[in-house]
C-alpha cells in the first residue's frame, strides 16, 4: 500500500505530462491546419508548410496561391476495380522483392501495410499500374511556358513557349477497358510494357517536328529503347537512357517526370517515409488552366487544393545498376495519393542532399476533361492532369504545361482509353511522317 502511495504522484506527474504533450502537440497541429474557404498566398503560406512538401512550399512562398476546398473522395473507374478485385490475389514480389509476379490487371496490391517491409515497392508499382490510364491515352495539342519565377509579379520573361502535337501511351499489359484485354498479344513475343510517343513538337520553330519515342520493357535487367527524330539532319537518332532523368534543352522537364515518377523501376530502392495527410489539387477547377498572376506565370493558380491522405515514399538510385549509376539526383521523395494513385507532387534532391526540383500536377476528376467535351466523354469519373509544372528550384526557372493549352487548335485534349492510338503510333516511320 505504501509503495502503491508512492508511485500514484509519480503516476499522475506522468500522465499530465503526457496530457501536457499531447495538448502541445494537438494545437501546434491545429495550427497548421487550414479549412474549406481559406486562400493562401505567399503572405500566409506558413500556414501550409506542415502540409505540402518542401518543394511545394517553395512554390507557395514565391507566388502560387491556393484555394482551400473540402476534400472529395476518388473512385476509380469501375473495370479497373473489378480487375483489381478478380486478379489482385495472386500477385507478389519475385524473390528479390524488385519485381511483380502473377499481375494481370487493375491494382497490384490493394492492400497496403505500412509495416510491411515491402510497402515502399508495392506502392511504386501500384503507380506503375495505376488507374488515371491503363490501355491507352492521347494527349493531342498542349502548350509549355518556360519562364523565371517572378514572386509578388503578374508576368515575367517568357524564355521559351512550346507546342507538341501528340503526348501518347499505349499499355501492352494490364488494359482494362479497350481490346485486346487484358493483354497485347505483341507482349509474348517483344517483353515491352508500354509505349510512350511525344511527337511533333509544333513550336518554338528550331524545335519543330522534333520528337521521340520510348519503350519500357519487363526484362527489369533491361533498360528502355528511346529514339528521337531530328528535322533538321532528317535523321532518327538512339538516345542513351541516362538523359531520361536530365532536363532536355531550355525547360525544366525530364521525361522519368513527364507523368510523375517514372523512371525503370526496378532500378531504384524505396522506403516508405511515412503517411500523412496533405493538400493537393486532385479536383482543379480551372481547364484549360489558369496561368498565376502572383508569380510571374511559373504555376496554376489560384486554384482547388484540398486535404487528401498520402503516402511518401524515397526512390534511391541504385549505385551502379543500368543508368541509375548515373542520374543526377541522390534521392527523390514521392507523394502518393492513396485513393488516386497518382503523385500531386515530386520533389528531388542533388547529389550533395540539397532540395533540387519540384513537380506538380493539378488534376480534375470528372466524366470528361474539359466541360464542354463532345468527344472524350466516359460513362464514369476518371481523373485527368490539367496542369502540370517543373521548376529549377535553385535556379527559379519553371516550365508550366497546360492541358489542354491556352492557345492551341484541340481543346478536348484527353482521349483516355478510348483507343485513340494503337502500337502502329510508335514507331519511327509514324513519327518521321507526321513531322511538319
Amino acid at each position: 500500500m505504501q509503495n502503491g502511495n508512492r508511485s500514484f504522484p509519480r503516476l499522475t506527474t506522468l500522465m499530465l505530462g503526457v496530457a501536457l504533450m499531447a495538448t502541445v502537440f494537438f494545437a501546434a497541429t491545429a495550427r497548421a491546419q487550414v479549412k474549406p474557404g481559406d486562400f493562401i498566398t505567399m503572405q500566409n503560406a506558413a500556414k501550409v508548410k506542415d502540409l505540402v512538401s518542401p518543394g511545394v512550399y517553395y512554390k507557395v512562398t514565391h507566388g502560387m496561391s491556393m484555394k482551400i476546398i473540402p476534400s472529395q473522395r476518388i473512385d476509380w473507374p469501375p473495370p479497373y476495380k473489378d480487375a483489381t478485385e478478380k486478379y489482385s490475389s495472386q500477385v507478389r514480389l519475385t524473390q528479390d522483392h524488385r519485381s511483380v509476379l502473377g499481375f494481370v490487371a487493375g491494382q497490384p496490391f490493394p492492400l497496403i501495410d505500412a509495416n510491411d517491409p515491402d510497402v515502399g515497392v508495392k506502392i511504386i508499382w501500384n503507380n506503375v499500374f495505376r488507374p488515371i490510364t491503363s490501355d491507352d491515352y492521347d494527349l493531342r495539342f498542349y502548350d509549355c511556358d518556360s519562364r523565371y519565377q517572378a514572386a509578388g509579379k503578374a508576368d515575367s520573361m517568357q524564355i521559351i513557349y512550346g507546342q507538341i502535337g501528340h503526348y501518347a501511351g499505349y499499355d501492352l499489359v494490364g488494359r482494362t477497358e479497350v481490346e485486346p484485354l487484358p493483354t497485347d498479344p505483341d507482349f509474348k513475343k517483344t517483353g515491352r510494357l508500354w509505349l510512350f510517343g511525344l511527337y511533333p513538337i509544333l513550336a518554338p520553330a528550331n524545335w519543330r517536328g522534333l520528337g521521340f519515342i520510348r519503350y519500357r520493357y519487363a526484362d527489369p535487367t533491361r533498360g528502355d529503347d528511346t529514339w528521337e527524330w531530328l528535322p533538321d539532319s532528317r535523321r532518327i537518332r538512339r538516345l542513351n537512357e541516362s538523359i531520361m532523368s536530365a532536363r532536355t534543352g531550355p525547360q525544366a522537364w525530364d521525361p522519368d517526370h513527364y507523368s510523375g515518377f517514372n523512371p525503370k523501376t526496378e532500378w531504384y530502392d524505396y522506403k516508405m517515409i511515412g503517411e500523412k495527410n496533405l493538400l493537393a489539387s486532385a479536383h482543379a477547377e480551372h481547364s484549360p488552366e489558369l496561368r498565376c498572376n502572383t508569380d510571374g506565370g511559373t504555376s496554376a493558380c489560384p486554384e482547388a487544393w484540398e486535404m487528401r491522405h498520402m503516402y511518401v515514399v524515397q526512390a534511391e538510385p541504385r549505385s551502379g545498376f543500368g543508368k541509375a549509376g548515373n542520374v543526377l539526383d541522390s534521392r527523390t521523395l514521392i507523394y502518393m495519393d492513396s485513393e488516386m494513385w497518382f503523385e500531386p507532387y515530386i520533389d528531388t534532391y542533388d547529389r550533395q542532399g540539397q532540395l533540387w526540383t519540384n513537380h506538380i500536377y493539378w488534376l480534375a476528376n470528372r466524366d470528361r476533361p474539359v466541360p464542354d467535351a463532345r468527344v472524350a466523354i466516359y460513362p464514369f469519373k476518371r481523373s485527368f492532369v490539367v496542369g502540370a509544372v517543373s521548376t529549377d528550384l535553385q535556379a527559379g526557372f519553371a516550365t508550366m504545361c497546360y492541358l489542354p493549352g491556352l492557345e492551341t487548335p484541340e481543346k478536348e485534349c484527353w482521349y483516355i482509353n478510348m483507343g485513340a492510338v494503337d502500337r502502329s503510333f510508335f514507331t519511327t516511320d509514324a513519327m518521321v511522317r507526321a513531322a511538319p
